[in-house]
């Protein structure tokens, strides 16, 4: 199939990456002994285990009363990944807007499958509200993370709480199904993120459960309805293009309040692994400065 064409300068970027176009349990086992990659903050920080999972608290420097929180939620196919990948996104909002971040470190498949992982973090959740001094609460992820900040915030509605102001879902991983044209278009060459690895990550996350829930795979819930503010972006030449084109179109027609921008060139989680690009500086400006006014509102 045609796809749209990548962003010169990004094209250019990805072209020194070592691409593939699967992903197998061997392949993830060497994966997930990469090191992390260390976290470069003055933000005060400490480490909290509740039960199976593990929160990281970073705060401003100094700060003394209540601030907006924003709890984070990696992505990594949710096979892969802990709770600093990609945290360099809300730190930034910690830098720019003052608010505390609070990152969870949820169970992996395929060792945790079915609700397992959105179960951990609607956990962690909870405990961010009873401890944590909040004015607003924003839910956000990227990828993987996406998704499951988009199955929380559901589960915070159909549960009555706790109130989320805002939910921002980077390049969203949401629906199981795997059949749009974005994830024919992006099957079978090598790339950051492929059809085939997605069918790999949802297979190890479904496991035998076979009556999906929307929480797991939030493109399966009926309703949309009574959703806080949402921003959404994605780029145009990624996997996820229209799952997340559509979820912003059914919050709209359930007559809520969602942002969507579509990146024009942009691959899945380009503003993650090249921040400095333009279109990466353009796409991370655009969603602090929502993410601010949201705040201020």
């Amino acid at each position: 199939m045609s796809r749209p064409t990548l962003d010169p300068e990004l094209r250019a970027l990805l072209a020194d990456m070592p691409l593939g176009s699967e992903l197998t349990r061997e392949m993830l086992a060497q994966l997930r002994q990469m090191p992390s990659q260390p976290v470069k903050t003055e933000a005060e920080r400490h480490d909290v285990t509740i039960g199976e999972i593990t929160l990281t608290v970073f705060r401003p420097p100094g700060l003394t009363g209540p601030a907006p929180c924003v709890y984070w939620i990696h992505g990594g196919g949710m096979v892969m990944g802990d709770r600093f990948s990609q945290i360099d996104i809300p730190l930034q909002w910690l830098e720019e807007l003052g608010v505390v971040v609070v990152t969870v470190e949820h169970r992996l498949a395929p060792e945790a499958t079915g609700t397992t992982l959105v179960d951990d973090c609607y956990e962690g959740l909870l405990w961010t509200v009873e401890n944590i001094d909040t004015t607003k609460l924003v839910v956000a992820g990227i990828s993987a993370g996406g998704g499951l900040a988009a199955g929380v915030t559901l589960m915070a509605r159909d549960r009555n709480g706790p109130e989320i102001a805002a939910q921002v879902l980077i390049c969203p991983m949401l629906d199981h199904r795997n059949n749009t044209t974005s994830s024919k278009q992006y099957s079978g060459e090598p790339g950051v993120w492929t059809r085939e690895m997605n069918e790999f990550a949802w297979r190890s996350v479904l496991g035998d459960l076979t009556d999906v829930p929307g929480h797991v795979s939030p493109a399966l819930a009926d309703d949309l309805s009574g959703l806080p503010p949402t921003y959404i972006d994605t780029g145009t030449a990624e996997v996820f293009r229209d799952e997340d084109v559509d979820y912003a179109t059914r919050i709209w027609a359930a007559g809520g309040n969602a942002e969507l921008h579509t990146w024009a060139g942009g691959f899945h989680g380009f503003d993650a692994i090249f921040p400095d690009a333009g279109l990466s500086v353009a796409a991370r400006r655009t969603r602090t400065d929502w993410l601010a006014r949201t705040l201020d509102g």
